[in-house]
């Protein structure tokens, strides 16, 4: 059972890391980024063609990958959301148009890498295991200790640059009202722009730690962990940073261990969605969540 919980802390950080920046731009905007799971498969390719092709450590290629989608991030806001903030539909034309992006990033990933599946070769990271015969003699191995710290790490700096930043305040501000923050002199479209660039270097992240951690890489990866940080956000309370840390965590422990327990990885997604519902019929607002309205 230990070595389950070591497996799912290493998972539930991963979908962490992708669930924060999915509710960094709904707590800015208020809206759906629906392209952030493409830009997940991208940093995840780009970051393999670094280390392949260009023969860079993994430490720098994770680090082109990030710069890779921030600057995703910001084609996103440019291309999709900036054009159509002033629509009074703003949230469904902007999902549109974010799921049309998403196919364009897929398209394009599919026409130069091709269908079929890649891995990173076995020397791009340290394999080392180690044995913790006080819990149980679980096994941990280099990789999930570094996922972990590397998440950890990520999610506690965008904490704090929001709390103490200039910039952080700035989004706050914007989250808490666009036109008031506008008023008192933020460069709005500055905040948004910056959001995106965060949000989507944090998805490019999660994306290329998880494909090290799985050594699977398709052009497609992305699409069944955006349904999982759809349910993150949800479960941690829609905008809560905190929440979507806490709520990565809860899902991905609770897939790991429902493979433990029934011993079929076929009905993990079942269990895990199932538990999640039950959840929020009893927290309909998510775990940190609160009732509010919103400004328009």
């Amino acid at each position: 059972m230990i070595q389950q919980l070591v497996n799912g802390i290493a998972l539930g950080s991963i979908y962490a890391l992708f669930a924060v920046g999915y509710t960094l731009v709904f707590g800015v905007l208020d809206i759906l980024n629906l392209a952030h799971h493409a830009v997940f498969t991208a940093a995840a390719f780009v970051c393999l063609s670094l280390v392949v092709r260009a023969g860079l450590p993994l430490p720098l290629a994770l680090l082109g990958a990030m710069g890779v989608a921030g600057a995703l991030g910001l084609i996103i806001e440019r291309a999709a959301v900036r054009p159509l903030r002033a629509r009074p539909e703003t949230h469904f034309s902007v999902m549109i148009s974010t799921i049309g992006l998403a196919i364009i990033f897929e398209s394009l990933i599919l026409g130069v890498y091709g269908a079929q599946v890649f891995r990173f070769p076995p020397t791009a990271f340290p394999d080392v295991v180690f044995a913790t015969g006080a819990f149980g003699g679980a096994r941990v191995t280099l990789l999930q200790l570094v996922i972990v710290a590397l998440s950890l790490v990520m999610m506690i700096g965008l904490t704090l640059m929001l709390r103490v930043t200039r910039l952080g305040k700035g989004i706050r501000a914007v989250a808490q009202n666009r036109h008031a923050a506008a008023l008192l002199g933020v460069d709005v479209d500055r905040v948004v722009a910056v959001s995106f660039f965060i949000a989507s270097a944090l998805g490019g992240a999660a994306g290329a730690l998880s494909a090290v951690a799985f050594n699977v890489l398709t052009p497609d990866m992305g699409r069944s962990v955006e349904l999982k940080g759809l349910a993150v956000i949800i479960l941690g309370g829609m905008g809560s940073i905190t929440g979507a840390v806490l709520g990565g965590f809860l899902l991905g422990l609770i897939e790991v261990l429902s493979v433990a327990v029934t011993g079929q990885s076929s009905m993990r997604d079942a269990i895990a969605f199932g538990l999640l519902f039950l959840i929020l019929v009893v927290r309909p607002y998510g775990l940190l969540g609160q009732r509010r309205l919103r400004e328009a």
